[in-house]
């Protein structure tokens, strides 16, 4: 007998289909006289928020977006970052923006954040916006929504999973994914029951056992093994742990979900190429929404 293995939920192809909806998007909105600008802030310069922010960009060139980049050398001021910050909120080419986190230590990261006019918000996690989705259970959402959260969901039901009445177990609680998932899953729409667990969760495995959905988002490796996994579930892994191989010195990401895992699960995102991909796909749909509401509200 073969053992069966999860099906791929692949961020690639998914994020791919939503990329041509968004060119198809734009085109409507070029032919309305408005083309939608994204941007993005670095402060210093990271080796991987520099791939991170190059990778934005070509994306979103891609689509016929306007791609404005801003950056600033690593010991710029909190007045400057913030004049910047004040900048693109005035600019009307630009229709949302992230600020590549994290920001130099000197920087306070909150208050930068706090910042940014709402409206423009591309990464959906501003306090404001936060706080319209957890007050918005039934109606319809006009306003930006945290990425990876909504990645995860579009990746499920693009492939025809579900979630309806789903019991979803997130791990980890950190505000990108963890504080912001359940938000969105208990939304009338998606209608999912959720747990939120983390690291000083005492039964995790307990609970873990019970789920039909298992977001892993803690960060710490191999978190979620495959005796926690009940047969047939879903498995979605957005953590991220960085080793440095001994044998060869290269650096290795590692996810929360133990790779032993997929020969229980029913679905499994790899990881990499799973819902890292969605995480971009949605931070350019967040933008081309701002434009089409923007267009809206001027006629």
């Amino acid at each position: 007998m073969t053992q069966p293995t999860a099906q791929i939920l692949d961020g690639k192809a998914t994020a791919a289909a939503i990329k041509a909806e968004l060119t198809e998007r734009v085109a409507a909105l070029k032919a309305r006289g408005v083309i939608p600008g994204i941007a993005t802030v670095l402060v210093g310069a990271d080796p991987a928020s520099q791939l991170y922010v190059s990778m934005k960009h070509k994306q979103s060139v891609e689509i016929g977006m306007n791609s404005i980049q801003r950056e600033l050398p690593a010991d710029a001021t909190q007045a400057e970052v913030e004049a910047l910050i004040d900048e693109l909120n005035a600019d009307p080419g630009c229709h949302g923006y992230i600020v590549q986190l994290p920001l130099p230590k000197h920087i306070d990261t909150d208050a930068i954040l706090e910042r940014i006019d709402p409206a423009k918000d591309a990464d959906g996690l501003h306090p404001t916006n936060l706080g319209r989705l957890v007050l918005n259970v039934n109606g319809p959402i006009d306003t930006p929504l945290p990425c990876t959260p909504r990645g995860v969901i579009e990746l499920l039901l693009r492939n025809g999973y579900d979630l309806k009445g789903k019991h979803v177990v997130v791990v980890g609680r950190g505000v990108t994914i963890g504080r912001s998932i359940g938000l969105l899953l208990t939304r009338r729409e998606i209608n999912a029951t959720v747990t939120l667990t983390h690291t000083g969760t005492t039964n995790m495995s307990e609970l873990l056992r019970q789920a039909d959905v298992i977001v892993g988002a803690a960060g710490v490796k191999h978190i979620v093994k495959a005796s926690d996994v009940k047969p047939g579930a879903a498995l979605l892994d957005v953590g991220v742990t960085r080793e440095t191989d001994p044998a060869t010195g290269k650096g290795k990401v590692h996810g929360d979900i133990d790779p032993a895992a997929a020969k229980v699960a029913g679905w499994i995102s790899p990881n990499p190429g799973g819902v890292g991909p969605m995480t971009v796909a949605l931070l350019m749909t967040n933008v081309v929404e701002a434009a089409e509401r923007q267009l809206a509200a001027q006629h």
